[in-house]
């Protein structure tokens, strides 16, 4: 099975490229080599050209939600998200609505999503570092993720 671990975020923007850090401490393993990581700063239809031709994507990515604990993390499938019908660029648009339009372009897209989320809060300075709560979070969204990869 052809993997992927796709870390999104901001790496400049403090908590926000938490994603970037999950992957870096999983690359600090070893994995097997059936499984690509990647870091990127993208949204909306950019990310259809990172996931197109893989079995199964792990997206590592920030999240804030109403009264959520900075630090907590989640694991999410797609179901937890509902397809937007107002965007205002593609840019904008949202994961279900690019893997929707995806699909009907035929394009080869993965039989399996998860997504490990990491709560932060609001971010306003620029920093490479994250946050205490934030960077506590790390190992855990890493063994989240090692166990969604040793699922069959």
């Amino acid at each position: 099975m052809k993997s992927l671990v796709l870390g999104i975020g901001n790496s400049i923007l403090s908590d926000d490229g938490v994603g970037f850090h999950v992957v870096e401490a999983l690359q600090a393993d070893p994995c097997p080599t059936d499984i690509t990581f990647e870091c990127v700063d993208a949204s909306g239809f950019a990310l259809l050209d990172y996931i197109v031709d893989y079995d199964r994507v792990v997206i590592v990515d920030a999240i804030m939600t109403v009264g959520g604990k900075p630090g907590t993390v989640y694991r999410l499938g797609l179901d937890n998200f509902r397809p937007s019908k107002h965007t205002i660029s593609p840019h904008d648009t949202d994961l279900p609505t690019a893997l929707h339009i995806g699909a009907t372009m035929k394009l080869k897209l993965p039989e399996k999503i998860d997504i490990v989320a990491i709560e932060i809060p609001p971010v306003y300075e620029f920093s490479q570092e994250l946050s205490a709560d934030v960077s506590g979070a790390v190992p855990q969204a890493a063994e989240m993720v090692r166990q969604i990869l040793a699922e069959p």
